[in-house]
């Protein structure tokens, strides 16, 4: 059975609260989802061309909508390959550049199959930026200096993280993960 957008925004979801959320791997999200501030968006291109053309747009949205803090643009179509997921969010960053919106809006990616730069596929850290779906989350620069302000050094937030994956172990993590379709 092919899974509906509303089925992608509902695992989607789940993963934010009972993974990120819970997890603390972002101290900022509950915030915005009590506040019902974040945005998810299903693209169902399979085309870069295409998502490059709704990233766009949903900036522009953003633009107009100051009222909705974040944004996920979620790809459950598109980006198996986490390398080819990689030559997207370079081409979606040169596109935020592109339109004006450098200062504006940042880009932070997540994956299925993400992988930091030098570590093993298993390794618990990863799940930092895995997710049920490649996605980009549209983040507005104004409101992630604001947090800086407010939280102090968000360097630590990686560092944090990654202890915290380690502790709790690949299996835990993916088993987190995997619960998100459930929802």
């Amino acid at each position: 059975m092919a899974l509906t957008d509303d089925d992608v925004i509902r695992h989607t979801l789940a993963w934010v609260q009972d993974f990120i959320v819970a997890e603390d791997i972002c101290p900022f999200a509950r915030r915005e989802l009590e506040r019902d501030r974040v945005r998810v968006q299903v693209v169902r291109s399979k085309k870069f061309d295409v998502a490059l053309e709704e990233l766009a747009a949903e900036l522009a949205w953003l633009t107009d909508h100051p009222e909705i803090e974040t944004s996920l643009l979620v790809m459950p179509t598109l980006f198996r390959s986490f390398e080819h997921y990689l030559d997207f969010l370079a081409l979606a960053e040169e596109l935020v550049e592109r339109l004006g919106y450098e200062g504006v809006f940042q880009l932070a990616s997540f994956h299925p199959d993400y992988c930091f730069e030098g570590a093993a596929p298993e390794e618990a850290s990863n799940f930092t930026n895995r997710s049920p779906y490649a996605m980009v989350h549209v983040l507005r620069e104004e409101s992630v200096e604001r947090a800086i302000d407010f939280y102090g050094d968000t360097s630590v937030i990686p560092e944090r993280n990654i202890e915290r994956l380690e502790a709790l172990g690949s299996s835990a993590a993916e088993a987190m993960l995997t619960r998100c379709f459930k929802a």
